[in-house]
């Protein structure tokens, strides 16, 4: 766990985003770096943080990072604890997520990988948003982002603890929603399609719609800045999700067994955190 930097004027804002080594993090955190914020780094590879790190850098941002692993949240409860006590945060971006479908030839994920997955994707992030929400409603300032997926309006047999799990995170994003906006702490549900990230990279199918990494940080920022609610996008996901919604289930769920997606075997059980 490393301390803050030391900078000869105090930053005007404090962002913390998990899942901050490669992906959609890495890309938020390039996209807020600039003079006068202070970045909080959070990925399991400390050598891929550091790549982050040194690109936020050279934008004219301090920055931390931290080496944590989503599946121990009371350790991860710790170093948030400690971070906001060292300087508030502003800004709490939950990125981090672990993607996996069922194996070939399997009917259902492993009991591993459920545990792990609901820890990485619901339970820890949840745990941090409560945390978090509780201090800044304290302050009354702050904005809370939870990073769901488009997976989570849809029973998907081949994912059923990925879709599962988020769908839980973005039923928990839209109620504390509720509880804080009269604490002026706004909770922002983030529900992406296909990103063009090394977690969709390990996916052999059609990815419909596949949204190039920077431009879906520019759109998550956006709605981050502006304290909306929910963004799901592209657009033709919103449309997907009403289609089901007025779809007879049985029928529903014959088309979603015929989904042909598959992952490389030797990214399988892997988490993008």
């Amino acid at each position: 766990m490393s301390r803050p930097e030391k900078n000869s004027t105090m930053p005007r804002h404090h962002i913390l985003i998990t899942g901050a080594s490669s992906g959609i993090g890495a890309a938020l955190a390039e996209y807020y770096a600039r003079p006068g914020v202070h970045l909080t780094l959070w990925g399991r590879s400390e050598e891929r943080l550091g790549k982050t790190a040194s690109a936020v850098r050279a934008k004219g941002a301090s920055v931390d990072i931290f080496s944590i692993d989503l599946t121990q949240a009371d350790e991860a409860l710790k170093a948030l604890a400690y971070t906001d006590d060292q300087l508030p945060i502003d800004i709490l971006i939950l990125s981090a997520g672990m993607a996996d479908i069922r194996p070939h030839g399997a009917l259902a994920e492993s009991a591993e990988t459920a545990l792990r997955m609901s820890m990485v994707n619901f339970a820890t992030p949840v745990a941090m948003a409560t945390e978090m929400a509780n201090r800044m409603a304290a302050r009354r300032h702050g904005r809370i982002a939870l990073m769901g997926s488009v997976a989570s309006f849809h029973d998907l047999p081949l994912a059923t603890v990925y879709s599962g799990s988020k769908a839980g995170l973005g039923r928990f994003s839209t109620a504390l929603q509720a509880a804080m906006t009269p604490h002026n702490v706004r909770v922002c549900l983030i529900a992406p399609g296909f990103v063009d990230t090394p977690m969709s990279q390990r996916l052999d199918g059609e990815q419909a719609f596949l949204v190039p990494v920077e431009k879906a940080a520019r759109k998550i920022a956006r709605s981050i800045n502006q304290g909306r609610g929910v963004l799901v996008f592209p657009w033709v996901f919103q449309m997907t999700r009403l289609l089901e919604m007025v779809l007879p289930r049985p029928i529903a769920h014959r088309i979603l067994r015929r989904l042909d997606v598959m992952q490389h075997p030797e990214h399988e059980k892997t988490a993008h955190q």
